[in-house]
């Protein structure tokens, strides 16, 4: 008997940063049991580069990476949806795409490393935040005993997720 693989698709707005780091960690975290995609309401139509060179440091393959529109999962060819995650930064006054359709969904916002300011090291800081901040969250999604929770469970814990605040250990 296989195991249900579960599709994953993570938005943000430009599909750059955030929504990348998210599809990378949970085809790793969850190889076996999830496949994970990205996309983006308005997409910049390039990774940020300094995405690719975190990911390649922390031993990722970047061959994945590329910046696309949420149009490429609407149509019938696309792969059927299981759940959808925006982790753009409601805060920051970023508009969240909207997913329509059956899977469930869950706003795991974070905020936009891409529009850190200050030195390199601030700016590489912001972002190995955003991928600590996201690592977490799949990692504790991953563990969920899906299997045995009803939807209206399940939805409360993926709903706690996003709520989760992240405290850097020192």
């Amino acid at each position: 008997m296989t195991e249900t693989v579960y599709n994953v698709l993570f938005l943000c707005t430009g599909n750059s940063t955030r929504s990348i780091i998210a599809e990378a960690v949970m085809n790793r975290v969850g190889q076996g049991k999830f496949k994970a995609y990205s996309a983006g309401s308005s997409p910049k139509g390039q990774v940020n580069p300094r995405t690719i060179a975190l990911l390649k440091t922390l031993n990722f393959n970047t061959d994945f990476a590329r910046s696309k529109s949420w149009n490429e999962f609407s149509g019938s060819d696309a792969p059927k949806l299981d759940f959808v995650f925006t982790v753009c930064d409601n805060a920051a006054g970023e508009v969240c795409p909207i997913w329509p359709g059956q899977p469930m969904t869950a706003h795991w916002g974070v905020p936009d490393p891409s529009t850190a300011n200050g030195t390199e090291a601030e700016i590489n800081l912001a972002l190995m935040d955003t991928y600590r901040m996201l690592n977490y969250r799949i990692s504790i999604f991953t563990s969920l005993p899906l299997a045995s929770l009803n939807k209206l469970a399940l939805q409360k814990h993926l709903d706690e997720i996003g709520s989760r605040e992240y405290k850097v250990e020192s």
